[in-house]
């Protein structure tokens, strides 16, 4: 078993950037999910209320960053200024974030038909995982709710398969929105993994992923009117475990080490457990 694809999503709910090669320390992957909108009380937005930022492109550089979509409008973005901040919230979490310069908020605000602002994660931010699951003082970005997504091709394949035979068509990895893909031939085998080893770093397994409506939308447009995996994960993949409801699809994954991982790193299972309870199963 190998990696085949790594990803980051620098914006949240924007496109993702494929890598070859990526850093990972205690947050993640290098540069996944710095950044994200907010509305004017500081509430954070993804794709779910505003489909158009699937649309986004976020391509950041030593000294800036440059944002555009898919029409050819762009901006180029400078570093924030610590001092220019705002408590945001995400979930449960409230984080003191560095805001974009207004003349950006105000172009993004045009280019989406709402106010809106850009926030950061910099040095003097902190979001911790929830340590149920994750362990204590375990930082993170601005996922929904830990480091790393992690997903296999025999457990899409497995849903496509499904889809296919009711006639629902099929959807690619980038509905989920993972990090790390590995090329695991065995549907649902990660079910069962209490971790991983890439590159001599360990991957600890903490939770499944609950899958929400982002699921149903086109990655590249936002429309919600191409194929739906929604009803297939209901028919493969409802959750048993009250901790956890909803239909799953991938497992979160909490890095213990530091290091670099590449595209075709082999990758070891660390240990096995009994199979998160799925109904039906």
């Amino acid at each position: 078993m190998q990696v085949t694809d790594l990803l980051i999503y620098p914006f949240k709910s924007a496109r993702g950037v494929a890598l070859t090669q990526t850093r990972i320390d205690a947050m993640g992957l290098s540069g996944d999910r710095r950044m994200m909108l907010v509305d004017p009380d500081g509430q954070f937005i993804t794709q779910r209320e505003l489909p158009e930022l699937a649309r986004l492109t976020a391509l950041p550089a030593a000294t800036s960053l440059t944002l555009s979509l898919d029409d050819g409008r762009e901006i180029l973005v400078a570093p924030p200024q610590p001092e220019s901040r705002m408590d945001v919230a995400i979930w449960r979490s409230i984080v003191s974030a560095a805001v974009a310069h207004e003349s950006v908020n105000d172009a993004l605000s045009e280019w989406f038909g709402r106010p809106v602002k850009l926030v950061f994660i910099d040095a003097e931010s902190r979001r911790d995982a929830n340590p149920e699951w994750a362990g204590e003082g375990s930082p993170m970005g601005f996922a929904d709710g830990y480091q790393i997504l992690v997903t296999t091709s025999g457990s899409l394949r497995a849903l496509n398969e499904d889809m296919g035979r009711h006639g629902e068509g099929s959807v690619g990895m980038d509905r989920f929105r993972p990090n790390i893909v590995l090329d695991c031939d065995e549907p649902w085998a990660e079910d069962a993994w209490t971790g991983l080893e890439i590159g001599g770093i360990r991957f600890d397994f903490v939770k499944p992923c609950p899958r929400c409506i982002m699921t149903t939308q086109d990655q590249q447009t936002g429309s919600r009117e191409g194929a739906n995996p929604m009803p297939a994960m209901g028919r493969l993949r409802m959750s048993a475990d009250r901790r956890v409801p909803g239909p799953l699809f991938g497992w979160n994954a909490v890095p213990r080490g530091e290091g670099l991982v590449r595209v075709g790193d082999a990758v070891t299972v660390l240990g096995s457990r009994e199979r998160w309870a799925i109904k039906g199963r």
